[in-house]
């Protein structure tokens, strides 16, 4: 079975190649971007629901704090049921962004697997920039793996939704462990990470600018309804 996720792989990594060959810049790093592109069209659903759900998490924020001051110290389980049903009264559900990674851990690991055992039909395109060849461990400049622990980071505080310790310790191990990760995989799987970490940030920003303007367009009618 996951034989043939892996096979499936290095069939789309092939079909992406024959694309890069079509446009006549033929190139196995360009076809891990362009596989990354169409692995982020196909989670978009997944994602975008997700990212919703962080960015008006972060909007709640302010509100959750102040249920966590008032009922930590005396009642902690009703601290815990005000706060699900503040969730739920903005239809949030705080387990939302597990799913879309749960999806994405089979995928890393038969793009590792495609890649490690990956058969380059011409194998002076399997360079890139840098790279000399992406199925190859480790980058010999660091850069794939310092931008992998940039982006992570960066990705992680655009949906960071507290202040919490646990979060803020998070918000820097685990990018660093992204970029150590990043230095024992092929070089094809930090490409692609960082791809997908890129679009990822893209999408977060304007998931955040919309919510957010969809916040302040009803908090605008909510203040014209009170005026009159």
């Amino acid at each position: 079975m996951f034989q043939a996720l892996v096979d499936g792989m290095t069939y789309l990594i092939n079909l992406c190649y024959n694309f890069t060959t079509m446009i006549h810049l033929p190139n196995y790093g360009l076809a891990i971007i362009f596989l990354t592109i169409l692995i982020k069209i196909a989670l978009y659903p997944l994602t975008l629901k997700q990212m919703r759900s962080m960015a008006i998490m972060q909007q709640l924020a302010p509100k959750v704090k102040e249920i966590q001051a008032k009922y930590k110290e005396k009642d902690p389980q009703k601290m815990q049921k005000k706060i699900m049903e503040l969730y739920q009264e903005h239809n949030v559900n705080p387990l939302s962004g597990c799913l879309p990674l749960l999806i994405q851990l089979p995928i890393l690991i038969a793009l590792y697997r495609a890649l490690l055992f990956f058969q380059y039909p011409d194998p002076k395109h399997a360079s890139f920039l840098w790279i000399g060849n992406l199925s190859n461990v480790g980058d010999p400049f660091y850069i794939l793996p310092i931008l992998a622990g940039v982006s992570t980071f960066y990705q992680s505080r655009m949906t960071m939704t507290s202040n919490d310790p646990t979060q803020r310790i998070m918000l820097i191990t685990m990018p660093i462990f992204i970029a150590w990760i990043c230095t024992t995989v092929p070089a094809g799987l930090a490409l692609y990470w960082v791809a997908f970490n890129i679009l990822g940030i893209v999408q977060q920003y304007f998931i955040n600018k919309q919510t957010y303007r969809a916040k302040e367009v009803a908090s605008e009618s909510g203040d014209g309804r009170k005026g009159r």
